[in-house]
C-alpha cells in the first residue's frame, strides 16, 4: 500500500502490532485523572459476521467521548489493538496511559439488542459504573447517548456549553442506513483496495436510505481519497474531485462533524490549498479535541507549508492520543526534522520506521538524502540501492509532481542530498 497520509486504520494497526505487541509498550508516566480508553465491545451474538456491529458501537462511543474538552480519550486504532485479547484492565491502562477503561459486550438478535457496559478504574480495577441495556434495535442511538452521559456523570465532568453542543447526536436515525454505515466504515478501516471498493458500495447504500447522513458522506469521501493516495483508480484527479465534492457535502450537511472536516482537509492539502487544509484540520480538532487523525493531518498541512516546528507539535499530539500509531507517522516526523536541517534526528526516526516497516521505499529514499547531507555517501548509496530493490519503479519526478509542497524548493533539498552522494545528477 502506498499511503502518504491516510494510513490510520486497522491495516496500519495490525502491522504495528505484529512488530510491537501489546506487552512491549509500557507507559511510565502517571495517567491523567480524566482519561479513558474504550475497548472494542465483545460480540456475544454467536455470529462472527456481527463483529462489525459491536465494533461500530464501540467506535461511536469513542467518537462521542472524544468531543469532551476535559477528557483525554485514546484513539480507536490503539484501543482496538486489544481486540480479542484477554488482558487485565490494569495492564491496558498502563499500556495506553489512561486512568479509566470502558469495556462491554453487544448481543444482537433480530430486532433486539443487549448492550452491557462497565467503567473501570484502571489503577485499582474497581468498577465505577456498570449497566445493561435491553432495547429494540431502533433504540440503539439512545443507548449510545445514555452510555456517554453515564460516563460523564461517573467521572464528574463539568461540561461546557461547547461540550454539550458537540455531544448532540450526529448519526442517522434510520437503523438500516446506520447498519450499512457501520459495515462500510469497518471495511474502510482495513485499507485495502478490495475492502475500499466494498466500503464505498455500502456507504452509498447508507446515503441512498438517508441522504442527510453526514458521517456516511465523510467516509465515502475518504474512500475516494484512498483511491487517489494509493493510485488505485484509473483517474486519480477524478478520485480527488469526487472526494472533495462528497466531503464538501458532508460539511454542508453537518458542520459539526469532525470526520467531514478531516476529509475536506485532506482534499484541500493534496490539491495544494494549504491554508484551507489547515483551517479544516483546525476545525476538526476544535470539534473533537482528541481527534488523533485530525492532529496528524494538521501536522502534514503545516509541514507541506514549510512550518515544520509547528508540524512536529501536531505529530507529537497525534502520537500521544494514539500510542499504537501507524508507522507512517514516523516518516512524517522525519520529514519535518529533515526540513529543519536536523538530519541526525531524521535518521533516527527513519530507522525506527524501517524496524516496523522494512518495505517502505519513501523512507529509504529520505534516509539516503539524509546521509548525503551528512557526508555519509557510502551509506547513502546503500540506502538508495534498497529503494530500488523494494520498488524498481521509484520515481523522484512522480513525487515532485504529486507531493503538495507549498514551496517546491523544499522537495529539492532532498534531491540535493542525493546529488551530494552522487546518486542523481
Amino acid at each position: 500500500i502506498r499511503v502518504y497520509s491516510l494510513q490510520v486504520g486497522s491495516a496500519a494497526t495490525k502491522a504495528a502490532a505484529a512488530s510491537e505487541t501489546a506487552t512491549s509498550r509500557p507507559t511510565t508516566a502517571a495517567p491523567p485523572k480524566l482519561s479513558i480508553a474504550v475497548l472494542p465491545f465483545a460480540n456475544m451474538s454467536g455470529d462472527a459476521e456481527q463483529d462489525y456491529f459491536a465494533d461500530g458501537i464501540s467506535e461511536d462511543i469513542i467518537t462521542a467521548l472524544s468531543k469532551l474538552s476535559q477528557l483525554f480519550v485514546i484513539a480507536r486504532n490503539s484501543s482496538f489493538t486489544f481486540k480479542g485479547q484477554n488482558v487485565r484492565v490494569q495492564e491496558v491502562g498502563a499500556k495506553l496511559g489512561v486512568r479509566h477503561v470502558l469495556e462491554g459486550s453487544v448481543r444482537k438478535s433480530g430486532n433486539r439488542v443487549r448492550i452491557t457496559a462497565q467503567l473501570i478504574d484502571a489503577t485499582t480495577g474497581g468498577h465505577l459504573w456498570a449497566e445493561r441495556f435491553d432495547r429494540d434495535l431502533t433504540d440503539i442511538f439512545a443507548v449510545q447517548d445514555d452510555v456517554t452521559q453515564q460516563i460523564v456523570g461517573a467521572l464528574a465532568l463539568n461540561l461546557t456549553e461547547g461540550d454539550r453542543q458537540r455531544l448532540a447526536p450526529e448519526h442517522s436515525r434510520d437503523t438500516e442506513a446506520y447498519d450499512y454505515f457501520l459495515r462500510g466504515r469497518e471495511l474502510w478501516h482495513r485499507l485495502t483496495r478490495e475492502t475500499n471498493i466494498a466500503a464505498r458500495d455500502l456507504l452509498q447504500r447508507a446515503i441512498e436510505l438517508d441522504p442527510t447522513f453526514a458521517s456516511a458522506h465523510a467516509f465515502l469521501a475518504l474512500t475516494h481519497g484512498l483511491d487517489y493516495l494509493n493510485r488505485w483508480s484509473a483517474s486519480p484527479s477524478e478520485s480527488m474531485a469526487q472526494a472533495e465534492e462528497v466531503a464538501t457535502q458532508a460539511v454542508t450537511l453537518d458542520g459539526s462533524n469532525p470526520w467531514a472536516h478531516w476529509a475536506l482537509a485532506i482534499t484541500k492539502l493534496y490539491t495544494r490549498r494549504h491554508d484551507g487544509a489547515i483551517n479544516e484540520a483546525e476545525r476538526a480538532i476544535v470539534l473533537n479535541p482528541n481527534f488523533a487523525e485530525g492532529h496528524v493531518i494538521l501536522g502534514e498541512a503545516l509541514y507541506y507549508s514549510g512550518r515544520s516546528e509547528e508540524a512536529l507539535e501536531s505529530f507529537a499530539r497525534g502520537k500521544t492520543l494514539n500510542p499504537y500509531f501507524p508507522d507512517v507517522l514516523l516518516h512524517f516526523q522525519a520529514l519535518a526534522q529533515f526540513q529543519l536541517g536536523r538530519y541526525e534526528e531524521a535518521v533516527d526516526l527513519l530507522m525506527q520506521r524501517l524496524a516496523r516497516n522494512a518495505v517502505t521505499d519513501v523512507s529509504r529514499a529520505l534516509l539516503a538524502a539524509c546521509y548525503g547531507h551528512l557526508g555519509r555517501f557510502a551509506e547513502a548509496r546503500a540506502a538508495w540501492e534498497e529503494v530500488l530493490r523494494v520498488n524498481p519503479d521509484y520515481s523522484l519526478e512522480y513525487r515532485r509532481k504529486v507531493l503538495p509542497y507549498k514551496n517546491p524548493a523544499d522537495f529539492e533539498v532532498a534531491v540535493d542530498g542525493l546529488r551530494k552522494a552522487g546518486i542523481v545528477q
